[in-house]
């Protein structure tokens, strides 16, 4: 005999919060919500740089579009190939536009395509 689930069984399993693949706990700071603890815990640091004058334009979830040397690279499914970052800040000593990172696992696509922006002359700092 097949057992069956009841509709309102299956809205509380699906209410469940997802827990994430690699163990992050989801934060959430001013209202503001983050992947990571550690990924919170380096906005509030960054903060308080801008606030102390030392970076400027601090940004988050920063998207760079991946180029190679034909022109942008493409997915299997004709779409511009990108990496996301957490955050991106001009640091104001340098001049320089600044991408971090807060990772706790690097998985291999992240790898690739870390490895990608560096050929472009972007480099991603992981912290």
């Amino acid at each position: 005999m097949v057992e069956r689930m009841t509709a309102a069984d299956l809205r509380a399993t699906q209410s469940q919060p997802k827990s994430q693949k690699y163990g992050a706990q989801r934060t959430v700071v001013d209202g503001v919500t983050f992947d990571s603890k550690k990924e919170a815990a380096r906005w509030a640091q960054l903060c308080l740089l801008q606030r102390a004058g030392k970076i400027s334009d601090l940004k988050r979830q920063v998207v760079v579009p991946l180029v190679g040397r034909d022109g942008p690279l493409l997915s299997r499914k004709g779409r511009q190939m990108r990496i996301t970052v957490d955050f991106g800040y001009v640091n104001l000593k340098t001049g320089l536009q600044v991408y971090e990172d807060a990772k706790g696992m690097p998985t291999r696509d992240y790898e690739v395509r870390r490895a990608v922006a560096g050929a472009q002359g972007i480099e991603v700092v992981e912290v």
